[in-house]
This record gives C-alpha cells, sequence and structure tokens, in this order.
C-alpha cells in the first residue's frame, strides 16, 4: 500500500490499542494531514478505547471517540514503512528493510486524566519528531 500511493505510512502498535498507539495516530492524522497514511493495532486489543484516552485527546481537540482497538496482523506490519511499538516487546513481527522504534511511554490503562496528559503531550512531541523525519512539509 506505502508503495501505490506514494506517502510514508506508520504503524503504531501497543498492548490493546485503546490508548498510546490511539492517541500517536490521532496525532498523526491531525498533524501531518493526508502526507502520511497512518494505522494503530494492539497485540492484544482491548475492548473499547481508553475514556481518559478519548477526554485528554477532546481537550486538544481531537475526538478519537468512534475508533475502535484493531488486532495487529502481520500485513498491516508488511504494509508499513515505520513501525512504532509502545510497550508490546516482542510480538511486532519484524520484516527486513522496514524502521522500527520503539517509544518509552508510561501505559495510560487505569490511569485518569490528569495523568494521560503528559502522555498525550509526550506522543505529540514524539509525532512532530516523526513528521520533520519522514513527511517534512514542502518549502515553497
Amino acid at each position: 500500500m506505502a508503495e501505490s500511493s506514494g506517502k510514508p505510512s506508520v504503524l503504531f502498535v501497543c498492548v490493546h490499542n485503546a490508548g498510546r498507539s490511539q492517541m500517536a495516530a490521532a496525532w498523526l492524522t491531525h498533524l501531518a494531514g493526508d502526507r502520511v497514511e497512518v494505522r494503530s493495532a494492539g497485540s492484544s486489543p482491548g475492548v473499547s478505547v481508553n475514556p481518559a484516552a478519548v477526554e485528554a485527546m477532546a481537550e486538544v481537540g481531537i475526538d478519537i471517540s468512534a475508533e475502535s482497538p484493531k488486532i495487529l496482523t502481520i500485513d498491516a506490519v508488511r504494509e508499513s514503512d515505520v513501525c512504532v511499538t509502545m510497550g508490546c516487546g516482542d510480538t511486532c513481527p519484524v520484516f527486513p528493510g522496514k524502521r522500527y522504534l520503539d517509544w518509552k511511554l508510561d501505559d495510560p490503562a487505569g490511569q485518569g486524566v490528569a495523568a494521560v496528559r503528559p502522555i498525550r503531550d509526550r506522543i505529540k512531541n514524539l509525532v512532530e519528531g516523526l513528521i520533520a523525519e519522514i513527511a517534512p512539509e514542502a518549502k515553497a
């Protein structure tokens, strides 16, 4: 897929695909627009997106309430140029030629929105750095 669209693709992976990876995917979509193809998945997906993550993102004007956790598939990794893991250890399949990043982030599971805000903000900073690397704005 990445080859056909001509734009870089990023897959965010965490265990439950309910907090960190959902926030990261939302930030990347929000900040990069259509310059990047975005996916997220979990090695053991939860039932629903973490309500504290939904609330924390709503505070910055990003609605992730309609998202749902998705299972990590080999195809999702194969079709992505960059795979960003967040605390899922070795469960992400590795393919030659792909770029893998591991972002050390606290798990927001079971945390209130006050504890999720700094995670949300740290993810935004990491996503901004990733965008600068893989999909910088064209200079006029």
